[in-house]
């Protein structure tokens, strides 16, 4: 079932579809045809392909006159599934005998494991043939540190701060990333954040969380207010849970300390595991209990039953 890593990022070029042949050419280096449109037509597959082989996006590049002039198929791709390298030249060939124009297959891949085994030459029988993916990976995708060039290119920034996120760099590149954000609306930015927190293993999001905590103790608010919040909460709800369990340690340690103040004053002698069971209590009914039964009793037994 496709994840919101996997939406999101096929959403990001659903809504901005001239991305995908903007980074054919800056980053794979590829001379895309000449063309004055780009558009989504990921709709018409249904007649083209069976269910089982339904890419995620197909785009359209047309030239001022309206003809077709290449066709990308984009597939998202998280984990290694072998049965891609049947299903992707099916794309290949169905959408270029259908639409009678040349047709590439860009797989964004963000690990980089992933990304190296899609990038594999696909053999369509004894040599004779093949389909080469192009993959946005962590090896392709350039990590953005600059914040004007974050603002610049944000889609590729938030590509590079899923990619290189947990790198030797990781922190300059998302946050670059999310500078850039606080120029969307809320609505994407959220989800393009989303992604980038999602990807982050723990030891980072640790770290954006200091650096977001520092950068508000200086007074610098680089960063969107909806991450600020975010922290904020988090941080917050800390605090709250923190001086709940205060609270709660200190009613408990007084409660005990008067069970055992009771007991001494009635003579009643306690074993080792008597002590401990009480020391050990968590329960504030219970030792309220205790506390009432201490009232005519003789022996611990009675007093802790």
């Amino acid at each position: 079932m496709p994840t919101l890593e996997h939406n999101a990022l096929v959403e990001m070029f659903r809504e901005h579809p001239e991305l995908a042949p903007r980074l054919l050419a800056t980053l794979f280096h590829i001379a895309v045809p000449p063309h004055a449109s780009v558009a989504v037509v990921e709709s018409s597959l249904d007649q083209l392909i069976p269910v089982e082989f339904r890419a995620d996006l197909v785009l359209e590049l047309r030239d001022a006159n309206g003809a077709l002039v290449l066709a990308i198929v984009l597939e998202v791709q998280r984990e290694v599934d072998p049965d891609k390298k049947f299903s992707w030249p099916t794309y290949v060939t169905v959408v270029r005998a259908r639409k009678r124009c040349g047709t590439v297959v860009l797989v964004v891949a963000p690990d980089a494991g992933v990304a190296a085994w899609a990038a594999e030459n696909i053999d369509l029988g004894l040599g004779l043939g093949n389909v080469e993916p192009l993959v946005l990976g962590p090896a392709v995708v350039p990590e953005i540190t600059d914040p004007a060039d974050a603002a610049d290119e944000t889609e590729l920034a938030v590509l590079s701060a899923v990619a290189h996120g947990n790198g030797p760099n990781g922190l300059t590149v998302v946050e670059a990333a999310l500078v850039a954000l606080g120029r969307l609306d809320q609505e994407h930015a959220l989800v393009y954040f989303q992604l980038i927190w999602n990807g982050l293993r723990e030891p980072m999001r640790q770290a954006l969380e200091a650096l977001v905590m520092e950068r508000q103790i200086e007074g610098e608010a680089t960063f969107p207010p909806f991450v600020q919040k975010l922290i904020d909460r988090g941080k917050l709800e800390g605090i709250r849970e923190g001086e709940l369990k205060g609270i709660r340690e200190g009613e408990l340690r007084g409660k005990r300390d008067t069970l055992l103040r009771l007991l001494a004053r009635t003579g009643i002698v306690l074993t080792e595991n008597e002590s401990t069971r009480i020391q050990t209590c968590t329960d504030v009914a219970t030792l309220d209990r205790w506390i009432d039964n201490v009232l005519g009793a003789k022996t611990a037994i009675e007093v802790l039953s």
